[in-house]
């Protein structure tokens, strides 16, 4: 999955108003300033970096999923 300029936005500035649309941020909000481009560079590779990490528990959580059905299978045949 790749992280999208909008993740980035509301993680460095939650809550905050604007718009994404075809990459192009709108900033419309009075209170928080607009994040550079940098900033929102930067912020993507962080946040990419934290989803990779995940990947191996993603990974093991589908395939005990799939234990915990057939553990439930055998578990209904025997009974």
């Amino acid at each position: 999955m790749a992280i999208r300029i909008s993740e980035a936005i509301q993680s460095l500035k939650p809550n905050a108003e604007c718009s994404v649309d075809n990459d192009v941020v709108t900033w419309l909000d009075s209170e928080q300033t607009e994040p550079t481009q940098a900033e929102i560079n930067a912020e993507i590779i962080v946040l990419q970096a934290a989803y990779d990490a995940l990947e191996y528990s993603r990974l093991r959580k589908a395939k005990y999923d799939l234990l915990n059905q057939d553990e439930m299978r055998y578990d209904d045949v025997k009974n």
